[in-house]
């Protein structure tokens, strides 16, 4: 299970944009957010990702409480949950090759660069990348290629919890289904828990097994 636990967070702790959240996501379960922009529910995406500590309130994975963040967190934690964010060229570092992005997580944990560019590999074709395409660096590619390489860095870990925050929201209606496949096809076979952050409804109705409405999990 994972649980968000009456989480206050914001990046001025005297005026939070998030106060008082609850949602639990089930093993397997995609649970779509919707809420309109500048809601909080970015800022609440980041903390389930253990990017951002909260103010207030508990994280909960697999029964395991979380209690350090970023790099602080432990690896077990860290490694369990992939995220993918809206805009992907600002989470991408432009310096890097795009089979370098989606082998990020893979080297930060330890991994032979052999090993690292054979999985990288393996997970860029799940999601629809070339060969080519992998010796590119971000300002080379298009939005939706470069969206595909964040969504394989997210998995190339297998992880049991997704994240995605405005995954499609930059892209058209044929890269997003392809994307939202490769999603579905991924919890199939490995059975993750997904929370996909939204202001589509239709999108979230469509994909999610249920859709909560932010103020439904959070104070006003």
């Amino acid at each position: 299970m994972f649980e968000l636990r009456d989480i206050t967070a914001g990046y001025d702790r005297r005026e939070p944009v998030v106060r008082g959240a609850c949602l639990t996501v089930a093993p397997g379960e995609a649970v779509g957010l919707l809420g309109p922009s500048g809601c909080g529910k970015s800022t609440l995406a980041k903390v389930a990702a253990l990017l951002h500590r909260p103010a207030a309130g508990q994280v909960v994975i697999d029964g395991e409480p979380v209690n350090g963040w970023r790099h602080a967190a432990p690896r077990t934690l860290r490694t369990a949950v992939g995220v993918v964010f809206q805009q992907p060229r600002l989470s991408a570092d432009p310096r890097l090759r795009l089979r370098e992005v989606i082998a990020e997580p893979l080297r930060a944990v330890g991994r032979s660069r052999a090993d690292a560019a054979a999985r990288a590999l393996e997970t860029a074709e799940a999601v629809g990348l070339t060969g080519e395409l992998l010796g590119r660096r971000p300002h080379e590619v298009s939005d939706g290629q470069l969206q595909r390489a964040c969504l394989a860095r997210a998995l190339v870990l297998r992880p049991r919890w997704l994240v995605c925050d405005e995954m499609t929201a930059m892209l058209d209606a044929s890269t997003t289904a392809a994307l939202v496949n490769v999603v579905e096809d991924y919890r199939r076979e490995h059975g993750a828990g997904l929370l996909a952050v939204g202001h589509d409804r239709v999108l979230l109705d469509r994909w999610c097994d249920r859709t909560v409405e932010w103020s439904r999990i959070a104070q006003a």
